[in-house]
């Protein structure tokens, strides 16, 4: 049995009974504390919902640090209102409180884990441990040909993300932390190549997403949808970057018999896409239903055959993992998180070389799916089999503390 370390993780998003990287943040803190000593460095925000959990179920060998900038130093933000910035200016701040509590207890690893994004120095760099970056994404840009279809807020958002993405790149404290570390993890293999670039000296691939055990389970029995309307599904934020107007043109071109759309979620881009919807005829096949509770959602999800996840950039997200965990094909497309997640046993992976062409491609592969049972059903099982073997929490945490030691004996 390898010997307990004394670790410290970066959490910026951390907070017990939360999805996306906040859940990432909590699994991994809870999950990687049965293996080692952890201390956690996380937003003073997140206090009361991870004390109150602690006072109910404590935790051995966890400890949590708290940081935030005053009030009055951080009145402009408010929400998601300059998270970017503030959260570049936490990763700054935090670097005195990581040395302090270095100098305490003499780590023997440090570990970035969220945010996720690769273009943000990490504050836990400056601790002299070997340092595991990652995983971290966010170098995924769809082509320009798509840009046109996201719309003037889309396209816009795009532009100033790459902008973004372009200043960091050349910010001395990223070349810092890509120096620094002994390891990075990236979401994609665009993400490896930016890290690689940036001067990280070894660089390897490891999806962020993962699920609870009892989720996996939970997912996996759910009952079997009904087979007429045969069902297409969309969970997500209803956002420009998401490309569901790509799942509602191939929709209407596919034009098949007793088949319905269903989008489950809500987002600036939903009149558009209702909109869209009517000008191609089939408002009456496709259904929004908006932002559901988690269980109403997992409901609906039983009741679809297959799950269409056309997003033009994403880092990774949970949507395919608890997609297939629920025995749901998967089409998405060739680019991000979701080309890492699916493999070609359990989805369609379509590329993006052009709209038309990856409409039609979506087309065919809906149609393909519509049509042969046989096939829908080994996708189905092996979906299940990937998930179970590749997105559990425990699986996760194996591989990230097999890291651990290795940039630990290494470094010896």
């Amino acid at each position: 049995m390898a010997s307990r370390l004394k670790v410290l993780i970066s959490a910026y998003g951390c907070e017990p009974g939360k999805g996306s990287e906040p859940g990432v943040g909590w699994q991994l803190a809870t999950h990687m504390a049965r293996l080692n000593d952890v201390w956690v460095i996380t937003r003073a925000n997140n206090k009361a919902a991870i004390e109150a959990e602690l006072s109910k179920h404590p935790i051995d060998n966890l400890h949590f640090c708290y940081f935030d900038f005053p009030a009055w130093a951080r009145f402009w933000k408010r929400g998601p209102r300059g998270v970017n910035l503030y959260y570049y200016l936490w990763q700054l701040g935090i670097r005195k409180l990581a040395r302090q509590l270095h100098a305490q207890v003499g780590f023997d690893v440090v570990h970035h884990a969220t945010f996720v994004k690769y273009w943000v120095p990490a504050g836990v760099a400056v601790v002299t441990a070997p340092f595991l970056w990652g995983p971290v994404g966010g170098a995924d840009t769809p082509p320009l040909a798509f840009w046109p279809g996201l719309g003037c807020r889309g396209f816009v958002f795009e532009a100033a993300r790459c902008l973004a993405r372009w200043i960091g790149e050349h910010s001395p404290s990223l070349h810092f932390t890509a120096r620094r570390a002994a390891l990075a993890l990236a979401t994609t293999p665009a993400t490896a190549a930016r890290l690689k670039k940036l001067g990280t000296r070894k660089v390897e691939l490891l999806i962020e997403a993962a699920l609870p055990e009892q989720e996996v389970q939970a997912l996996k029995k759910l009952p079997p949808p009904p087979s007429e309307p045969f069902r297409f599904v969309y969970l997500g934020n209803l956002l420009w970057l998401k490309g569901v107007h790509l799942a509602i043109h191939a929709f209407a071109r596919c034009g098949l018999p007793k088949t319905e759309l269903w989008l489950i979620g809500d987002g600036p881009y939903r009149a558009k896409l209702v909109n869209l919807a009517e000008k191609l005829g089939i408002a009456g096949n496709v259904r929004f239903f908006g932002k559901l509770p988690r269980q109403v959602a997992l409901q609906r999800l039983s009741e679809c055959h297959v799950y269409v996840h056309p997003s033009l950039h994403d880092s990774g997200g949970w949507a395919c993992p608890e997609a297939m965990a629920a025995g749901k094909p998967v089409i998405c497309l060739d680019i991000g998180g979701p080309a890492v997640e699916v493999t070609n046993e359990c989805g369609f992976k379509i590329p993006l070389r052009s709209p038309e062409e990856t409409v039609y491609l979506l087309a065919e592969a809906m149609r393909r799916l519509y049509l042969d049972s046989d096939l829908r059903l080994r996708m189905s099982a092996a979906a299940q089999k990937h998930v179970e073997k590749e997105f559990t929490w425990t699986k996760r945490v194996e591989q990230l503390n097999s890291y651990y030691h290795m940039i630990v004996n290494t470094q010896e």
